[in-house]
């Protein structure tokens, strides 16, 4: 019996090789790239020139203070973001205790504080001024500050605290994602084993979580770095505040250039020597990701202390500072306090619709084009165009203010000289530049998110739909964004907060007489009168609310039944397993 075989083409079929030849979608990549790329090329270029004896001068004087200050405060808020964030998200996934289920979304809730928020509410609260401290000395009978002790607020150790009571979401969403993709099979298999539920944790689930944990923490050590509100209030000296001061106050450019190019370089390090760490590793979940995880049930004093360890960061991180925003809000209601905060809130708005639709645009065209034409070209020119969430504002500001300052005065100059026209400043001081300066720092964000919703939409029905006529933007159009409403509203929100709460790069470009809501608080923060600015506060706090809640929402769908039969090591009679 002869079995008919296949036909050969004995003519060979010629693919276009990508990395030589890219398409129009992979060409507009590598265009968004270099358009993205073009501020952190400036501050390299700027770097280069001249900057006199401005690295003597620091050198003699503050360097040293500002190179070990912005080390410390990075390293402390690394290590409590990761004992917090891991801790609280292993709590809440596999274990049973009263409140768990409250904790699973109200851990987020401090994502929408921002840190210099936190620092201004605390300070108005904890100062030597602020009720508790007038509190103590009307109880004690203390009349001076040299008769008790108190902490300092405006302090290293106090950036620190309050940065990481913010920034421990970062690792705590990334964690619970992880330890909820994990293999219940491995985590029953080590619980056979004869391993307790800390041994379990700490050579199993901890490991296999490490990827996400570290790039949870590395995610809040940016923002650290990043932060220029509440390490200027506390007069704790980081590389941003020198790079704001030698630029304003010493009126050196390229010293400031150079200053935020050693800040990048620091920044591109810590993330080469994570990827360098795992190079050789591999992480996957097995084939029982989808079973229900196994729980450990916590009683008397573990279940207080795990409760009262999940509540404590949910109420130092966002009731505590909410609390004193609102009584503030309420006592200043009308007034000075009110005057302007309309036209405050109106500029942020206009300035974050436009980032997120702008973001949500570019991201969108780089997903599609990647799931159209990936290739290597391409993935690269993505890469490159997402380094921007790693680079801290105060760096992009300098990045984009000072080419477009040049561009601004030489075509002004052109135009005067040949047609008597001056068109003034067309891109520096404008909201252009905050705009573009947003998309430069947020891309990352919103591309992340929609390449993942893309992802989840099965190739087959691209087929289908090409084989039906449609062109490559009528399967976007008709088949892709309905499937994917979720992924750009996401993407839009999470770019929208981010923008909403943005400071430095804010401060830097903003035109004349344009204030923002963080502006206008960090204004009157800096004048001594943040309740002024209270109602302001709020604001932002309150836009930040919603996306924390959708993201909450995603991530616990993310595992259906993600809870199985609970461990008791003290169950007689049967099995120690049982169902929950």
């Amino acid at each position: 019996m002869t079995t008919a075989q296949p036909e050969i083409s004995r003519f060979p079929v010629f693919r276009r090789p990508v990395f030589l030849l890219p398409s129009g979608w992979g060409l507009g990549i590598v265009a968004v790239a270099a358009v993205v790329a073009a501020p952190l090329g400036a501050v390299l270029g700027i770097a280069l020139g001249p900057a006199g004896d401005i690295w003597t001068h620091l050198a003699g004087t503050v360097l040293w203070r500002y190179v070990s200050a912005t080390v410390l405060l990075s390293a402390g808020v690394g290590l409590g973001v990761l004992v917090l964030g891991t801790g609280t998200a292993w709590l809440v996934t596999l274990c049973r205790f009263p409140g768990r289920n409250l904790f699973e979304w109200g851990l987020l809730l401090p994502l929408a504080m921002p840190a210099y928020l936190a620092a201004y509410a605390y300070t108005d609260l904890l100062d030597y001024a602020g009720p508790v401290q007038s509190a103590l000395r009307g109880l004690f009978g203390w009349e001076t500050k040299a008769e008790y002790w108190f902490p300092q607020i405006r302090s290293l150790g106090g950036a620190m605290t309050f940065m990481t009571l913010v920034l421990y979401p970062y690792v705590y969403l990334l964690g619970r994602a992880a330890f909820l993709e994990q293999s219940a099979g491995v985590l029953e298999m080590g619980r056979a084993l004869g391993r307790g539920a800390w041994r379990v944790f700490f050579t199993i689930a901890l490991p296999l979580a490490r990827p996400a944990l570290v790039i949870g923490v590395l995610l809040a050590v940016m923002e650290t770095l990043n932060d220029f509100g509440t390490v200027d209030y506390f007069a704790v000296p980081t590389f941003t505040v020198a790079i704001y001061r030698v630029w304003f106050a010493m009126n050196n450019a390229p010293g400031a250039a150079q200053l935020a190019s050693v800040l990048l370089g620091a920044v591109l390090v810590l993330i080469a020597l994570e990827r360098l760490a795992r190079r050789s590793r591999r992480y996957h979940s097995g084939p029982e990701k989808n079973r229900p995880l196994p729980s450990y049930p916590l009683r008397g004093w573990r279940a207080w202390l795990a409760l009262c360890f999940c509540a404590l960061p949910i109420v130092l991180g966002f009731m505590v500072p909410s609390g004193v925003l609102i009584a503030q809000s309420l006592g200043v209601a009308g007034g000075e306090a009110a005057r302007g905060l309309w036209g405050f809130l109106a500029n942020s708005l206009l300035v974050s619709s436009l980032a997120a639709g702008a973001c949500v645009g570019v991201g969108l065209f780089m997903a599609y084009g990647l799931r159209m034409h990936g290739g290597p070209v391409s993935r690269g020119a993505s890469r490159v165009a997402s380094v921007g969430y790693a680079v801290p504002g105060a760096v992009l500001a300098i990045g984009v203010l000072i080419p477009a300052a040049w561009l601004d005065n030489t075509l002004d100059a052109y135009l005067r000289s040949n047609f008597g026209v001056s068109t003034g400043l067309l891109l520096s001081g404008t909201l252009a530049a905050i705009v573009f300066a947003c998309v430069v720092r947020f891309l990352a964000l919103s591309f992340g998110t929609l390449e993942a919703g893309l992802a989840k939409i099965t190739p087959a029905l691209d087929d289908a739909a090409r084989s039906l006529g449609a062109g490559s933007l009528g399967v976007l159009r008709r088949v892709h964004l309905p499937l994917m409403r979720g992924s750009l509203l996401t993407a839009a929100l999470l770019v929208f907060v981010d923008s909403m709460k943005e400071l430095p790069m804010t401060l830097i470009l903003r035109p004349f007489n344009f204030d923002t809501l963080a502006t206008h608080v960090y204004e009157y923060a800096s004048n001594e009168q943040f309740h002024l600015a209270a109602p302001s506060a709020m604001a932002i706090v309150a836009a930040g609310l919603f996306p924390v809640i959708l993201l909450s929402r995603a991530i616990s769908r993310s595992r259906p039944h993600r809870i199985g039969p609970k461990w008791d090591p003290d169950r007689k009679g049967g099995s120690q397993w049982y169902s929950a």
